[in-house]
């Protein structure tokens, strides 16, 4: 396991299952667990949003088991989770949905949905989905930054964040542009180093003087 630490955020590299049992309790983890559909990989495209493609990790081959999900419930007071309708088995009912509407009516999707344990009316945030082409789309799942900040809004705004399955980091940046704590982690070395990168820029964007350089801290589980 690696962890970097940059500025108020603090990743790790490696397997959310065996570090979420090491983590303190945050105030709110949003994420996006692997839906078991080989979405880590997409061909390339030739829309004017498109993309060049993304190689198949495996990371996606299998849904998330339901100790995973008993992990993140304890992990957050509060809960945002992407995809979770994939699997609502995992999840008790909530009227506090949240729903991405991509301004799209194509074949694809209409949007996405996200499980909330807030007990609030659901909500709806209208953004057409080629605004990644804005955020510099290098995941094949990447929700836009503008989304991610939605999000901690609607999560009462919560001092410190989590996401167990960071990817390129865009939760992190959006809870460093917001002025929150983060904690990312990311099994990926190839995902890691992106978001490592992603988010030493938003630190450094949001500091006056030059930032401290990442502090790399290689730890066992022993």
């Amino acid at each position: 396991m690696k962890k970097v630490i940059i500025g108020d955020a603090t990743l790790y590299l490696g397997d959310c299952m065996d570090i979420l049992p090491m983590l303190e309790k945050v105030d709110a983890v949003i994420t996006e667990p692997p839906y078991g559909k080989r979405r880590d990989g997409k061909l390339a495209t030739t829309s004017s949003h498109g993309h060049k493609g993304y190689e198949f990790m495996g990371w996606d081959s299998e849904p998330p088991s339901a100790e995973l999900f008993e992990l993140l419930a304890l992990a957050g007071d509060k809960q945002v989770i992407w995809g979770a309708n994939f699997y609502p088995q995992h999840f008790k009912p909530s009227m506090g949905w949240l729903f991405w509407d991509k301004g799209q009516r194509i074949s694809q999707s209409d949007g996405e949905l996200a499980y909330t344990n807030i007990q609030k009316a659901l909500r709806v945030f209208t953004l057409n989905r080629a605004s990644l082409a804005q955020d510099g789309a290098v995941h094949p799942t990447q929700k836009p930054l503008a989304l991610m900040k939605w999000c901690i809004e609607q999560a009462g705004n919560p001092q410190t964040i989590l996401d167990p399955f960071m990817g390129s980091g865009t939760t992190g940046v959006a809870a460093i542009q917001l002025g929150r704590k983060f904690i990312g982690i990311e099994r990926e070395p190839k995902y890691f180093d992106i978001a490592c990168e992603r988010i030493e820029q938003a630190v450094a964007q949001g500091q006056l003087f030059a930032p401290e350089p990442m502090k790399q801290i290689q730890e066992s589980f022993l």
